[in-house]
């Protein structure tokens, strides 16, 4: 009951087409071996774009939907992030699509500036962890990855909890992040499984989009001990693969690190 089967999908997504990206993201998906989770990367239907009044869907929009229809009829968890409007604001926002057609959603926190998508999004101010099959997951979104404070345990037990208590047993990161920082990328989710004590799954996109910039992939699933398992090149791939929490609770338990983390408060 505590393995769970997961498949990344590493695409070039077409620049801001979002029949073609749906289309071409539906067929990866049929060929996909037996699975209960499919990850996506960042903006999945329209690449990394600063043209939220253009591109924006509602949550009752067309990806919405093909999310709510693909995840129902192949009986999948669907995860991955779309330019939502939300009451006239616009969102990055990271869809957790149940095969029940129920779904909750994490709106990305930390904006990249840098590309100026402060000024076309909201930031988002609630972190969404989700629950399947015994595990906690803490759903994120590409440059969220660069600031640790946000994915990390509060240490606040009760009571009750052991002080090597734990807020999730795995990180995903979905992202649109480019050939120019791929270093800082494969460091940085080998840092978050390492100072967490989780698996981390990251799912980049390759290619290059609109605006010239290029992404090399390098899709990672990373062990509680910041080991990479699974590493996918600068190519169009998929790959999927079993996880055991088991080993999570294994390396808490042996190494009890977390009980001597630093208490905080997110303001």
């Amino acid at each position: 009951m505590n393995s769970l089967t997961v498949s990344i999908i590493q695409a070039d997504l077409i620049w801001e087409d979002k029949n073609a990206n749906l289309k071409m993201l539906e067929e990866k998906i049929d060929v996909l071996p037996f699975t209960e989770l499919v990850v996506l990367p960042e903006m999945f239907s329209t690449g990394f774009s600063m043209r939220p009044e253009a591109l924006a869907e509602t949550m009752d929009g067309d990806s919405v939907q093909w999310m709510k229809r693909v995840a129902t009829q192949k009986k999948i968890i669907l995860t991955g992030s779309l330019i939502i409007e939300d009451n006239g604001v616009y969102f990055n926002r990271m869809i957790w699509m149940l095969p029940t057609g129920a779904s909750g959603f994490y709106d990305k926190r930390h904006l990249f500036g840098y590309a100026g998508e402060n000024q076309h999004y909201a930031s988002g101010s609630k972190r969404l962890i989700a629950s399947v099959k015994g595990w906690k997951i803490n759903l994120l979104v590409c440059y969220d990855l660069r600031f640790p404070i946000w994915s990390r345990h509060s240490n606040h037990p009760s009571k009750e909890e052991k002080d090597n208590s734990a807020e999730y047993d795995m990180l995903i990161y979905v992202a649109n992040w480019p050939e120019k920082r791929a270093h800082a990328w494969r460091t940085l989710l080998q840092a978050r499984a390492i100072e967490n004590q989780c698996y981390v799954i990251g799912v980049n996109r390759v290619g290059v989009d609109g605006n010239n910039h290029k992404y090399l992939g390098d899709s990672m699933v990373v062990d509680p001990l910041g080991e990479p398992i699974v590493h996918l090149k600068n190519d169009v791939a998929s790959e999927t693969f079993t996880l055991e929490k088991e080993n999570v609770d294994t390396i808490r338990q042996k190494l009890p690190f977390l009980k001597d983390g630093d208490k905080f408060i997110i303001m």
